[in-house]
Protein backbone atom coordinates (compact mmCIF):
# COMPACT_ATOMS: atom_id res chain seq x y z
CA UNK A 1 0.00 0.00 0.00
CA UNK A 2 1.73 3.10 -1.22
CA UNK A 3 2.21 5.63 1.71
CA UNK A 4 -0.12 8.55 1.83
CA UNK A 5 0.60 12.20 1.23
CA UNK A 6 -0.73 15.06 3.81
CA UNK A 7 0.10 18.40 4.19
CA UNK A 8 -1.22 20.47 7.55
CA UNK A 9 -1.52 23.62 6.70
CA UNK A 10 -1.09 26.36 9.86
CA UNK A 11 -1.90 30.04 9.21
CA UNK A 12 0.73 32.52 10.52
CA UNK A 13 -0.88 34.20 14.03
CA UNK A 14 -4.13 34.06 12.03
CA UNK A 15 -5.98 36.30 13.96
CA UNK A 16 -3.59 39.09 14.43
CA UNK A 17 -2.01 38.98 11.00
CA UNK A 18 -5.74 39.71 9.60
CA UNK A 19 -5.95 42.77 11.76
CA UNK A 20 -2.23 44.02 10.41
CA UNK A 21 -2.84 43.20 7.25
CA UNK A 22 -5.72 45.28 7.39
CA UNK A 23 -4.61 47.76 9.34
CA UNK A 24 -1.84 49.17 8.00
CA UNK A 25 -1.15 51.50 11.51
CA UNK A 26 -0.50 47.77 13.04
CA UNK A 27 2.26 46.27 10.71
CA UNK A 28 5.44 45.36 12.37
CA UNK A 29 4.10 45.94 15.78
CA UNK A 30 3.24 43.90 18.71
CA UNK A 31 -0.44 43.22 18.46
CA UNK A 32 -2.60 41.37 20.94
CA UNK A 33 -6.17 40.03 19.91
CA UNK A 34 -8.25 40.08 23.63
CA UNK A 35 -10.90 41.98 24.85
CA UNK A 36 -10.57 44.80 27.58
CA UNK A 37 -11.29 43.55 30.81
CA UNK A 38 -8.88 42.40 34.13
CA UNK A 39 -10.27 39.03 33.04
CA UNK A 40 -9.61 38.73 29.74
CA UNK A 41 -7.54 36.45 27.87
CA UNK A 42 -5.34 36.47 24.80
CA UNK A 43 -7.15 35.06 21.27
CA UNK A 44 -3.83 35.65 19.50
CA UNK A 45 -0.88 37.75 19.19
CA UNK A 46 1.74 38.45 16.83
CA UNK A 47 5.21 37.68 16.35
CA UNK A 48 6.29 40.75 17.42
CA UNK A 49 4.22 40.30 20.40
CA UNK A 50 5.36 36.88 20.64
CA UNK A 51 8.82 37.75 21.17
CA UNK A 52 8.25 39.30 24.66
CA UNK A 53 6.53 35.91 25.65
CA UNK A 54 3.14 36.78 24.87
CA UNK A 55 0.91 33.41 24.07
CA UNK A 56 -2.27 32.70 22.90
CA UNK A 57 -4.40 31.94 26.44
CA UNK A 58 -2.31 33.80 28.21
CA UNK A 59 -4.23 36.25 30.76
CA UNK A 60 -4.68 39.62 29.04
CA UNK A 61 -3.18 41.64 31.94
CA UNK A 62 0.13 39.18 32.17
CA UNK A 63 0.36 39.75 28.11
CA UNK A 64 0.31 44.02 28.78
CA UNK A 65 2.99 43.55 31.98
CA UNK A 66 5.15 41.45 29.31
CA UNK A 67 4.68 43.63 26.59
CA UNK A 68 3.69 47.71 27.91
CA UNK A 69 4.11 48.63 24.29
CA UNK A 70 1.64 45.87 22.94
CA UNK A 71 -1.50 47.53 20.92
CA UNK A 72 -4.72 45.37 21.70
CA UNK A 73 -7.41 45.19 19.66
CA UNK A 74 -10.56 43.29 19.83
CA UNK A 75 -11.36 40.05 17.67
CA UNK A 76 -13.19 39.77 15.35
CA UNK A 77 -14.34 36.45 14.68
CA UNK A 78 -16.83 37.37 10.98
CA UNK A 79 -13.39 38.56 9.68
CA UNK A 80 -11.72 35.53 10.75
CA UNK A 81 -14.44 32.95 9.61
CA UNK A 82 -14.53 35.37 6.18
CA UNK A 83 -10.33 35.04 5.72
CA UNK A 84 -11.03 31.66 6.06
CA UNK A 85 -13.39 30.86 3.79
CA UNK A 86 -11.47 32.31 1.16
CA UNK A 87 -8.18 29.90 2.21
CA UNK A 88 -10.49 27.07 1.99
CA UNK A 89 -11.60 28.04 -1.49
CA UNK A 90 -7.59 27.72 -2.35
CA UNK A 91 -7.62 24.40 -0.99
CA UNK A 92 -10.16 23.47 -2.62
CA UNK A 93 -8.06 23.50 -6.01
CA UNK A 94 -6.27 20.99 -4.64
CA UNK A 95 -8.11 18.40 -3.36
CA UNK A 96 -11.61 17.47 -1.78
CA UNK A 97 -10.19 16.21 1.37
CA UNK A 98 -10.16 18.86 3.62
CA UNK A 99 -10.30 18.28 7.69
CA UNK A 100 -10.34 21.74 8.97
CA UNK A 101 -8.86 21.85 13.10
CA UNK A 102 -10.03 25.47 13.15
CA UNK A 103 -10.41 28.74 11.53
CA UNK A 104 -6.23 28.74 11.28
CA UNK A 105 -5.59 25.04 10.55
CA UNK A 106 -6.56 22.29 8.46
CA UNK A 107 -5.43 18.70 7.60
CA UNK A 108 -5.25 17.98 4.03
CA UNK A 109 -5.17 14.62 1.73
CA UNK A 110 -3.08 15.24 -1.54
CA UNK A 111 -2.55 11.67 -2.04
CA UNK A 112 -4.50 12.36 -5.53
CA UNK A 113 -4.75 16.22 -6.40
CA UNK A 114 -6.35 18.01 -8.97
CA UNK A 115 -4.13 20.25 -10.43
CA UNK A 116 -1.89 17.30 -11.37
CA UNK A 117 1.43 18.03 -9.44
CA UNK A 118 3.86 15.14 -8.83
CA UNK A 119 4.46 15.70 -5.56
CA UNK A 120 2.79 17.06 -1.98
CA UNK A 121 5.70 19.61 -1.60
CA UNK A 122 4.72 21.11 -5.11
CA UNK A 123 1.00 21.32 -3.85
CA UNK A 124 2.14 22.81 -0.40
CA UNK A 125 4.43 25.04 -2.07
CA UNK A 126 1.52 26.19 -5.02
CA UNK A 127 -1.30 26.27 -1.38
CA UNK A 128 1.04 28.91 0.82
CA UNK A 129 1.80 30.90 -3.27
CA UNK A 130 -1.71 30.93 -3.58
CA UNK A 131 -2.56 32.23 -0.02
CA UNK A 132 0.83 34.68 -0.14
CA UNK A 133 -0.60 36.40 -3.72
CA UNK A 134 -4.82 36.97 -3.34
CA UNK A 135 -4.85 36.96 0.52
CA UNK A 136 -1.40 38.57 1.51
CA UNK A 137 -1.30 36.09 4.51
CA UNK A 138 1.50 33.94 5.29
CA UNK A 139 1.32 30.55 6.08
CA UNK A 140 3.65 27.42 7.33
CA UNK A 141 3.01 23.68 6.02
CA UNK A 142 4.02 20.50 6.47
CA UNK A 143 4.48 17.58 4.26
CA UNK A 144 4.38 14.10 5.84
CA UNK A 145 3.08 10.18 5.23
CA UNK A 146 0.32 10.72 7.83
CA UNK A 147 -1.29 13.72 9.92
CA UNK A 148 0.84 13.31 13.48
CA UNK A 149 4.03 13.95 11.85
CA UNK A 150 2.39 16.76 8.90
CA UNK A 151 1.88 19.09 12.22
CA UNK A 152 4.99 18.58 13.88
CA UNK A 153 6.41 19.21 10.37
CA UNK A 154 4.30 22.00 9.83
CA UNK A 155 5.38 23.72 12.85
CA UNK A 156 9.00 23.22 12.42
CA UNK A 157 9.84 26.26 10.54
CA UNK A 158 7.43 29.09 11.40
CA UNK A 159 6.01 31.37 10.39
CA UNK A 160 5.96 31.10 6.47
CA UNK A 161 7.96 27.69 6.37
CA UNK A 162 7.69 24.56 4.34
CA UNK A 163 9.31 21.38 6.29
CA UNK A 164 8.55 17.87 4.49
CA UNK A 165 9.11 14.66 6.10
CA UNK A 166 10.40 11.90 3.73
CA UNK A 167 8.97 8.62 4.59
CA UNK A 168 12.94 7.02 4.66
CA UNK A 169 13.74 10.50 7.21
CA UNK A 170 10.55 9.46 9.58
CA UNK A 171 13.32 8.33 12.43
CA UNK A 172 15.78 10.74 11.79
CA UNK A 173 13.63 13.26 12.39
CA UNK A 174 11.33 11.57 15.41
CA UNK A 175 13.51 10.13 17.75
CA UNK A 176 15.80 12.82 19.15
CA UNK A 177 12.06 14.64 19.83
CA UNK A 178 11.16 15.11 23.86
CA UNK A 179 8.50 13.09 24.39
CA UNK A 180 6.62 16.38 25.44
CA UNK A 181 6.33 16.87 21.42
CA UNK A 182 4.04 14.23 21.01
CA UNK A 183 0.36 15.12 20.59
CA UNK A 184 -1.35 14.23 24.64
CA UNK A 185 1.77 14.27 26.43
CA UNK A 186 1.00 16.97 28.49
CA UNK A 187 2.27 18.14 32.22
CA UNK A 188 0.68 14.75 34.11
CA UNK A 189 2.07 12.08 31.19
CA UNK A 190 5.16 14.01 30.84
CA UNK A 191 5.89 13.52 34.48
CA UNK A 192 5.02 9.91 34.61
CA UNK A 193 7.32 9.48 31.66
CA UNK A 194 10.17 11.29 33.14
CA UNK A 195 9.84 9.21 36.15
CA UNK A 196 10.56 6.13 33.78
CA UNK A 197 13.45 8.12 32.60
CA UNK A 198 11.48 8.72 29.19
CA UNK A 199 13.07 11.71 27.98
CA UNK A 200 12.92 11.65 23.88
CA UNK A 201 11.03 9.40 21.53
CA UNK A 202 14.07 7.10 21.48
CA UNK A 203 13.63 6.32 24.88
CA UNK A 204 10.29 5.74 24.24
CA UNK A 205 10.53 3.35 21.58
CA UNK A 206 12.48 1.22 24.14
CA UNK A 207 9.72 0.28 26.53
CA UNK A 208 7.01 -2.63 25.27
CA UNK A 209 3.54 -1.93 24.16
CA UNK A 210 2.64 -3.77 27.16
CA UNK A 211 4.50 -1.48 29.35
CA UNK A 212 3.08 1.44 27.89
CA UNK A 213 -0.68 -0.15 28.32
CA UNK A 214 0.07 -1.07 31.77
CA UNK A 215 1.47 2.24 32.95
CA UNK A 216 -0.99 4.55 30.69
CA UNK A 217 -4.29 2.60 29.40
CA UNK A 218 -5.25 2.64 26.58
CA UNK A 219 -3.22 5.99 25.76
CA UNK A 220 -0.12 3.67 26.32
CA UNK A 221 -1.06 1.83 22.91
CA UNK A 222 -1.00 5.26 21.01
CA UNK A 223 2.41 5.93 22.69
CA UNK A 224 3.71 3.21 21.25
CA UNK A 225 2.46 4.04 17.64
CA UNK A 226 3.51 7.51 17.68
CA UNK A 227 6.90 6.66 19.15
CA UNK A 228 7.21 4.60 15.73
CA UNK A 229 5.90 7.51 13.97
CA UNK A 230 2.28 5.16 13.16
CA UNK A 231 -0.95 7.48 12.61
CA UNK A 232 -3.35 5.50 11.18
CA UNK A 233 -6.25 8.39 11.52
CA UNK A 234 -7.54 9.40 7.76
CA UNK A 235 -8.22 13.18 6.85
CA UNK A 236 -12.21 13.25 7.34
CA UNK A 237 -14.01 15.85 5.38
CA UNK A 238 -16.08 18.20 7.55
CA UNK A 239 -15.99 16.61 10.65
CA UNK A 240 -18.86 17.92 13.18
CA UNK A 241 -17.33 19.58 16.70
CA UNK A 242 -18.90 17.15 19.23
CA UNK A 243 -17.18 19.38 21.88
CA UNK A 244 -14.98 22.22 22.36
CA UNK A 245 -12.94 22.74 26.12
CA UNK A 246 -10.58 23.91 27.58
CA UNK A 247 -8.58 22.72 31.11
CA UNK A 248 -5.37 23.69 33.14
CA UNK A 249 -3.33 22.23 35.72
CA UNK A 250 -2.57 24.05 38.79
CA UNK A 251 1.25 24.70 39.94
CA UNK A 252 -0.07 24.02 43.43
CA UNK A 253 -3.38 21.69 44.42
CA UNK A 254 -5.78 24.50 45.62
CA UNK A 255 -9.16 24.40 47.49
CA UNK A 256 -12.58 24.58 45.16
CA UNK A 257 -12.94 28.41 46.71
CA UNK A 258 -9.67 29.71 44.55
CA UNK A 259 -10.50 28.89 40.89
CA UNK A 260 -12.75 31.07 40.32
CA UNK A 261 -9.89 33.31 37.87
CA UNK A 262 -8.93 30.06 36.39
CA UNK A 263 -12.78 29.20 35.33
CA UNK A 264 -12.87 32.59 33.75
CA UNK A 265 -10.10 32.49 31.91
CA UNK A 266 -11.00 29.14 30.51
CA UNK A 267 -14.36 30.09 29.46
CA UNK A 268 -13.10 32.96 28.09
CA UNK A 269 -10.87 30.57 25.82
CA UNK A 270 -13.68 27.95 25.14
CA UNK A 271 -15.94 30.87 24.37
CA UNK A 272 -13.71 32.27 21.72
CA UNK A 273 -13.30 28.89 20.36
CA UNK A 274 -16.80 28.46 20.12
CA UNK A 275 -17.18 31.48 18.06
CA UNK A 276 -15.83 29.49 14.89
CA UNK A 277 -18.12 27.12 14.99
CA UNK A 278 -21.40 27.53 12.44
CA UNK A 279 -23.37 25.52 14.98
CA UNK A 280 -24.31 26.63 19.13
CA UNK A 281 -23.59 24.65 21.79
CA UNK A 282 -26.81 23.99 24.32
CA UNK A 283 -24.61 22.30 27.19
CA UNK A 284 -21.92 23.66 29.62
CA UNK A 285 -19.36 21.28 31.42
CA UNK A 286 -17.38 21.91 34.53
CA UNK A 287 -14.43 19.34 35.12
CA UNK A 288 -12.31 18.84 38.24
CA UNK A 289 -9.59 16.88 39.42
CA UNK A 290 -9.18 16.18 42.81
CA UNK A 291 -5.25 15.68 44.72
CA UNK A 292 -5.68 11.83 44.63
CA UNK A 293 -6.56 12.26 40.87
CA UNK A 294 -10.50 11.37 41.09
CA UNK A 295 -12.52 13.07 38.05
CA UNK A 296 -15.39 14.98 39.02
CA UNK A 297 -17.87 16.80 35.78
CA UNK A 298 -21.17 18.77 36.48
CA UNK A 299 -22.92 19.78 33.21
CA UNK A 300 -26.21 21.95 32.63
CA UNK A 301 -28.20 22.88 29.55
CA UNK A 302 -30.25 25.89 30.05
CA UNK A 303 -33.45 26.25 28.22
CA UNK A 304 -31.35 28.73 26.03
CA UNK A 305 -27.58 28.26 25.00
CA UNK A 306 -25.35 30.92 26.46
CA UNK A 307 -24.92 33.99 23.95
CA UNK A 308 -22.05 35.67 25.62
CA UNK A 309 -18.53 34.89 27.34
CA UNK A 310 -20.14 36.10 30.55
CA UNK A 311 -22.55 33.66 30.62
CA UNK A 312 -20.74 30.76 29.61
CA UNK A 313 -18.48 31.81 32.70
CA UNK A 314 -21.44 32.44 35.43
CA UNK A 315 -22.69 28.96 34.22
CA UNK A 316 -19.54 27.29 35.03
CA UNK A 317 -19.48 28.86 38.31
CA UNK A 318 -22.59 28.10 39.53
CA UNK A 319 -21.61 24.79 38.58
CA UNK A 320 -19.14 24.78 40.57
CA UNK A 321 -21.35 25.32 43.81
CA UNK A 322 -23.04 21.73 43.15
CA UNK A 323 -19.31 20.07 43.80
CA UNK A 324 -19.06 19.75 47.46
CA UNK A 325 -16.37 17.25 48.66
CA UNK A 326 -15.80 19.39 52.37
CA UNK A 327 -13.49 22.36 52.55
CA UNK A 328 -10.25 20.15 52.87
CA UNK A 329 -10.58 18.85 49.49
CA UNK A 330 -8.20 19.80 47.24
CA UNK A 331 -8.18 19.95 43.34
CA UNK A 332 -5.11 19.87 40.76
CA UNK A 333 -6.93 20.60 37.61
CA UNK A 334 -9.73 22.65 36.14
CA UNK A 335 -11.73 22.15 32.90
CA UNK A 336 -14.55 23.96 31.34
CA UNK A 337 -16.22 23.00 28.34
CA UNK A 338 -18.99 23.24 25.74
CA UNK A 339 -20.97 19.78 23.83
CA UNK A 340 -23.77 19.22 22.32
CA UNK A 341 -23.81 21.46 19.45
CA UNK A 342 -26.55 21.64 16.87
CA UNK A 343 -27.78 23.93 14.34
CA UNK A 344 -29.22 27.60 14.82
CA UNK A 345 -32.67 27.73 14.71
CA UNK A 346 -33.06 30.29 11.88
CA UNK A 347 -30.60 27.46 10.14
CA UNK A 348 -33.53 25.13 11.13
CA UNK A 349 -36.09 27.15 10.57
CA UNK A 350 -34.59 27.37 6.31
CA UNK A 351 -34.58 23.47 5.79
CA UNK A 352 -38.12 22.84 7.48
CA UNK A 353 -39.39 25.30 4.85
CA UNK A 354 -37.30 24.24 2.25
CA UNK A 355 -38.38 20.34 2.39
CA UNK A 356 -41.91 21.59 2.80
CA UNK A 357 -41.97 23.24 -0.47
Amino acid sequence: MAARKIIHVDMDAFYASVQQRDNPELRGKPVVVAWKGSRSVVCAASYEARTFGVRSAMPALRAQRLCPEAIFVPPDFTRYRAVSHAVREVFQRHTDLIEPLSLDEAYLDVSQNKTGLPTATLVARAIRNQIRQELNLTASAGVAPNKFLAKLASDWRKPDGLFVIQLDDVDTFLLPLPVGRLPGVGKVTGEKLEKLEIKTVWDLRGLERSSLEQQFGRFGFRLYELARGVDPGEVIPDRPTKSISAEDTFEHDLPIAETEPMIRRLSEKVWAASRQETRIARTVVLKLKTSDFKILTRSHTPSLPPSTSEELTEIALHLREKVDLGPKQRFRLVGVGLSNFEEPVDAKMQSILFTST
